[in-house]
């Protein structure tokens, strides 16, 4: 089973961090981009090719984030209608997350098999997670899920805090 590691750099505007293996080389490069429209996040390989995208969907009622992986899109993290706490649906075809998604504690199973899963690491600078591909195959799918959903809930602290 092969373990990667996403850690999010807390002061970085444009949204630039890594992700790392075990012996914490780079294995992919995620880059937001900062004050464009719509704004998404790119990933990318050791080559530097795109191999992921997330965009959020400009002009929406509520919040919509889609999820392509090798051109094709995979996900859609969608908010739903709600009034008292926020509460959001990950639509894939084929693909089912289990767990605490919220606070980053769960499994993502493809047709019932157990392809990954994601825990968030405590006690460091930034939000860390932790990911464990069972099925390699899976691995930029699971890269990109576990990103996107960061950005689901970094938009939604944005959009609760108080404007000054």
């Amino acid at each position: 089973m092969k373990q990667l590691y996403i850690k999010q750099k807390v002061f970085s505007l444009s949204g630039k961090f890594t992700v790392k293996d075990q012996e914490e080389k780079d294995v992919y490069y995620v880059e937001g981009s900062f004050m464009r429209v719509p704004k998404t996040f790119s990933i990318m390989n050791e080559s530097s090719d795109e191999v992921a995208l997330i965009t959020k969907k400009t002009f929406s009622f509520l919040p919509k984030f889609f999820v392509s992986v090798g051109g094709q899109e995979l996900f859609t993290i969608k908010k739903e209608p709600s009034f008292f706490k926020a509460r959001y649906t990950i639509d894939a075809a084929g693909i089912e997350v289990q767990g605490n998604w919220w606070d980053m504690n769960f499994q993502v199973y493809q047709h019932g098999e157990v392809v990954g899963k994601v825990s968030k690491e405590w006690f460091t600078w930034g939000d860390s997670y932790k990911v464990e591909i069972v099925d390699e195959e899976m691995e930029t799918s699971l890269i990109a899920l576990v990103v996107a959903i960061d950005c689901v809930k970094a938009d939604q602290a944005a959009a609760s805090s108080p404007a000054t």
